[in-house]
């Protein structure tokens, strides 16, 4: 968890004096002025006991000669000038990013983080000393020989150092920090401490505790938690246990974290078992195989929202659910039980089963994804596929899925000519055809393969022609035959078709039935 602020005090005096003191408090560039004041302060102190010393309190052979102390100097000041202009740069284009992705009130936020003021201040400060310290090399006394200040050469030195760890240690943070989940830390933690400090808390007036139930001592997501620890600890305690949250949920600062589900929990060691859940500011991957299910499932309903409209890469996530959901479905997956020696149950945790891991991934995708016919189709595809390898218990909620999707995508296509049905299949729409075995259609409903004789399908409005194909028959529209026209141009809906068109406002072809049969029998 990140280390809670402390509350800041009032500001007190004259209504221009606070607002002074308010716009240097939250000033970016009070602290790295104050840490290049404090290298300059050090510079001096370093240079007079050096002079006291006679530069001899530490030896030459440590700090090298006065030419390799003023190139390591020099080669210091102009590689610090390079990066804090880079690290300027990149906290700036690092700031309107967020402003832009999450909200402009961020930026404040960012702007008042100590930790990235204090590194700015620490590179002033070694610019600073560098500076000052080549001057006081000298290269020419003692008959050539020169002297090397003995303190402040070795400062510079460390200087350096530090500030290659803390440019380490910088790119760190900011990458945690310009995160959602630190963001959103950053600010709620700022929000809890001025809560406290507005409304601080009255411990007289809290409600006694309930023996039965163990509280979260801060707030945060369950990330982990120790089964064997907190099983050995009911059977220490002779109770039951229940962890309240599932792995991945968010828990309050007080709230319900373990219940003791049987037993009085008179011995068990409350402090001990609440260390055993740990909490963390996000979901992690380890003992949490649901975690990469949410984040591609939201990479794939982010395909296809709006403005981004990328279907493609929304398929792309279904294919990685539908192979991790098909490596699931002949697995056992564990109820959430945690047993001592004897078999008795210790420990209960909520854990997602079968119907809970096929919720989470097609829920979401199937409300937001009826209307791309790319993605209805490749869901489709995944549910048929998952409900030919699941055993039979695990079936029924793929085909409430099916069944979900089929009404999905005739409440989102006005027309039923926009979407084909399987004559085989009760289950209602789909947007993609499948040829009847022997060819042929059933009369009344649309041909699933290509036409015979090069005549169109049975339509009406409009007297037959013999016909090539048209553009406007593609896959996932009303049938799945058709190939681009060379030449020519239809009359009834104006594509670029040789000798007719497969819009459905024409009258079959009587070529189709053979000139026997009606053209309602097709």
């Amino acid at each position: 968890m990140n280390v809670r602020p402390s509350p800041r005090p009032p500001v007190a005096g004259t209504p221009r004096a606070q607002r002074v003191a308010i716009a240097l408090r939250d000033s970016l560039w009070l602290v790295p002025l104050l840490c290049m004041v404090a290298g300059i302060g050090l510079c001096v102190v370093a240079t007079a006991i050096d002079r006291v010393t006679g530069n001899s309190l530490v030896p030459q052979w440590l700090t090298g000669p006065p030419s390799a102390a003023q190139t390591v100097l020099s080669t210091i000041a102009s590689s610090l000038v390079t990066l804090i202009t880079l690290v300027m740069t990149v906290v700036t284009v690092a700031v309107q990013l967020a402003m832009g992705q999450f909200s402009p009130r961020i930026v404040g936020a960012l702007l008042r983080d100590r930790s990235s003021q204090l590194t700015h201040g620490l590179f002033a400060a070694t610019l600073v000393f560098a500076l000052l310290a080549i001057s006081q090399v000298d290269d020419s006394a003692d008959g050539g020989q020169g002297s090397v200040p003995g303190v402040t050469v070795p400062l510079a030195y460390l200087l350096m150092l530090a500030s290659v760890v803390a440019l380490v240690l910088y790119v760190h943070h900011a990458g945690q920090t310009l995160r959602v989940a630190g963001l959103i830390d950053l600010v709620g933690d700022h929000l809890h401490a001025e809560l406290d400090r507005l409304y601080p808390a009255d411990p007289a007036a809290a409600a006694d505790p309930d023996p039965q139930v163990i509280t979260a001592p801060e707030p945060g997501v369950v990330v982990r938690f120790d089964g064997p620890g907190l099983v050995a600890a009911a059977v220490a305690a002779d109770c039951s246990l229940r962890l309240v949250p599932a792995m991945g949920d968010f828990v309050c600062a007080g709230a319900p974290l373990v219940i003791v589900d049987a037993g009085d929990g008179v011995r068990l060691n409350r402090r001990h078992v609440a260390d055993l859940v740990t909490l963390g500011n996000e979901r992690s991957y380890p003992d949490d195989p649901a975690y990469a299910f949410r984040q591609l499932v939201d990479i794939a309903e982010r395909g296809v929202s709006e403005p981004f409209s990328d279907p493609t890469t929304t398929v792309q996530a279904i294919d990685r659910l539908h192979d991790a959901l098909r490596q699931l479905a002949t697995r056992h997956i564990p109820a959430g039980e945690h047993r001592d020696g004897r078999g008795t149950v210790r420990l209960r945790v909520p854990a997602l089963d079968w119907t809970g891991y096929v919720r989470l991934a097609f829920d979401e995708l199937r409300l937001a994804g009826a209307r791309s016919p790319q993605v209805a189709r490749r869901l489709r595809a995944a549910l048929e596929d998952l409900r030919a390898v699941a055993p039979a218990p695990r079936r029924p909620e793929l085909d409430r899925q099916l069944e979900l999707l089929t009404q999905g995508v005739q409440r989102s296509f006005e027309s039923d000519r926009d979407v084909a049905r399987d004559d085989r299949r009760p289950a209602g729409p789909r947007l993609w055809r499948r040829p009847r075995a022997g060819g042929g259609h059933r009369p009344g409903q649309r041909s699933p393969g290509p036409p015979r004789s090069g005549c169109r399908p049975p339509h009406r409005g409009v007297s037959a022609r013999p016909l090539s194909r048209c553009e406007r028959w593609v896959p996932g529209t009303i049938g799945a035959w058709g190939t681009p026209a060379r030449s020519g141009r239809c009359g009834s809906c104006s594509c670029a078709a040789v000798t007719g068109c497969a819009v459905p406002r024409l009258r079959p072809c009587s070529a189709i039935g053979r000139g026997s049969r009606s053209p309602r029998s097709g």
